[in-house]
Formats: structure tokens, sequence, C-alpha cells
């Protein structure tokens, strides 16, 4: 395999950082302003170029948009979380695909035994999906908001039985349901406070 040279890097702007981190907060509410198809292209189209591990990628991306399909999934979120899910310009259902290494000679072409190594280790198969599309899960939440967009993320559903009725080949496994669109009129709750880096970093 041939390495490229690195290129020098930019830091973000303060824009840039407060588009995504600083500023951003989860979404409550939404205009009634539509999100096009291709704007949700656009957020796989960014959130794919992160790293995952050996590059597996075994996030999968559902966007729940007719009314018919957007009713059942309704039935299957918490009661909180039922309103404001019906009501977003846009919904995307993330789930792990636990055959996520059958596309190994695609994303890893100079490591193909991968997939035998997967295909005979079911414990390690689901361990890696799991860890791998929750860090994906992260990126597509970025993803959202660099397209100019607000994410209203979430675990309040009823997982298994929206997997029964949506992928009942038992394949992918859903975890979180992401509302998307413009925020709303009071669409941003007060901020919730930080742990600070003395909280949590440490220098070995």
């Amino acid at each position: 395999m041939t390495l490229s040279p690195a290129p020098a890097l930019d830091s973000l702007n303060d824009a840039g950082r407060s588009l995504l981190f600083t500023e951003a907060r989860t979404a409550n509410t939404f205009a009634d302003v539509p999100v096009t198809d291709a704007e949700l292209s656009q957020i796989w189209d960014l959130a794919k170029w992160a790293p995952t591990q050996a590059n597996l990628q075994p996030l999968r991306v559902v966007y729940v948009q007719s009314p018919e399909a957007r009713a059942r999934l309704v039935q299957h979120m918490s009661d909180g979380n039922k309103e404001k899910t019906l009501a977003a310009p846009a919904v995307a259902v993330l789930a792990l695909d636990s055959r996520f290494h059958e596309h190994v000679p695609t994303v890893m072409p100079f490591m193909p035994q991968l997939e035998e190594v997967f295909e005979g280790n079911e414990d390690a198969r689901y361990s890696t999906a799991r860890l791998n599309s929750a860090l994906q899960a992260g990126y597509f939440v970025l993803a959202v908001r660099a397209q100019g967009l607000a994410a209203g993320p979430m675990s309040g559903f009823d997982s298994a039985a929206f997997d029964a009725d949506f992928f009942p080949d038992g394949r992918l496994k859903s975890f979180m349901v992401v509302n998307i669109g413009h925020p709303g009129e009071g669409a941003f709750r007060n901020r919730l406070p930080r742990l600070d880096a003395a909280q949590v970093v440490d220098f070995a």
C-alpha cells in the first residue's frame, strides 16, 4: 500500500466550532420547512469519511419519510417522543448491520481475510458493530449540523418492536432515532452543564 503525503491541516474557525459544538444543541421542535432528499444524502456524504475500526462502517441509516412509515415508526416511540417525531420534517433511524463483514472486500480490499474472521466469530462481530456504529452515530449528528440543520437524537423507542416491523430479516438492529430539520420556536432548552477538563482529562 502506497502512503500519500500528509496535507497540512487547518483548524476549524470559530463559526465552524460554534455550528458543530459550542452553540449546537438538541432540537425538540422543528419549523415547517421541508428537508430534501438531496440534503439527507449529503449528510451521509459527510459522515462516511470519519474513521471506524478497519474502515468497517457497520452503521446503516433508514430515512422514514412516507406518512405510512412515519405512523408505523411513531407507534414504537416512547410517549414523550411521539409528537415531535411525527412533526419532524425528516427522521433517520440508525441501525447496525450484523452482516457488515460481507463488505470487507470493498472497504478493506488489502485484508479480505477479515470477512472470514468475523464470519466465524459472532461475538467479535457484534461487539465490533456495536462500538463502531455508535461511533458513527456521533459523526452522523455532527454531519447533520454541518449541513445547517438541527438534530434531535433519541434512544426512547422500542427497538425490538421497530426491528420486527421494519427489519424482519433480523440483519439490522436499530439503536437510535434522529429527528432532523430547521429548528422551530422553542426548539432549544437551556444548555445543561458540561464537565470541564479538570474533571475528565488527565495526562499520564
